[in-house]
């Protein structure tokens, strides 16, 4: 405990870092897989190839691709950059499926409908397909987001990991004490952020709690 005290600065700068460089690629991932999603539901043949696209991406060693990527883009070997835009392509990797399954999971008679009132291709998407898609979007969400805050550790290799560079510390130093740290904050840094995102999907469809006490009555 002494050297938490003693070191808590370091500590809460890293943990700044590590969810900085976490959440920022799970956002840019969201952001580039909604448009892709719709145009793979759109154009149903680009489906297949965008989601074997996303795996081959996925099963990209996240090492080599950290080290990789100054000399692919031409940043600095310590820029932030770096695991930003690696985890940014994990992070569409893994939700471009969700987002494909989740629009297609929307009912073809409840487009019709909307389509029959009168809402126009993206009215009827913000209002009517990405609220029903969003429970099946969340599932991946997740998904990305604990697998970010488990990978940006890795960055640490090349000298920008966050909580990473406690374990890097205490393997040099051979120090149990910070990689115990890191790994804690770690975990208490995922189980928080997968449980914000469980609050911010009931928050964003009040309409599944409204209907579970019928759902549990039926049942």
């Amino acid at each position: 405990m002494k050297w938490v005290g003693d070191n808590w600065p370091l500590i809460w700068e890293q943990l700044r870092e590590h969810l900085y460089l976490a959440l920022v690629p799970m956002v840019l991932g969201l952001l580039i897989s909604l448009p892709l999603g719709y145009v793979a539901t759109r154009y149903a043949r680009l489906a297949n190839p965008l989601i074997a696209i996303g795996g081959v991406l996925y099963s990209l060693p996240s090492i080599a691709l950290f080290i990789a990527m100054p000399a692919v883009i031409g940043t600095q070997i310590l820029s932030p950059l770096n695991i930003i835009i690696a985890l940014t392509i994990y992070a569409v990797a893994l939700l471009i499926r969700n987002v494909i399954d989740g629009l297609r999971s929307v009912p073809e008679d409840v487009r019709q409908a909307a389509v029959s009132v009168g809402y126009g291709t993206l009215r009827r998407v913000l209002t009517i397909d990405l609220p029903i898609a969003i429970p099946v979007i969340f599932t991946g969400l997740r998904v990305v987001t604990v697998a970010n805050i488990s990978m940006v550790s890795v960055g640490a290799i090349i000298g920008i990991g966050g909580l990473g560079e406690l374990f890097t510390q205490g393997f040099q130093n051979s120090f149990l004490t910070p990689i115990v740290v890191g790994i804690v904050a770690s975990l208490a840094l995922a189980l928080l952020c997968d449980v914000l995102l469980v609050g911010l999907q009931r928050v964003l469809t009040p309409w599944a709690r409204a209907t579970s006490p019928l759902k549990d009555a039926i049942s």
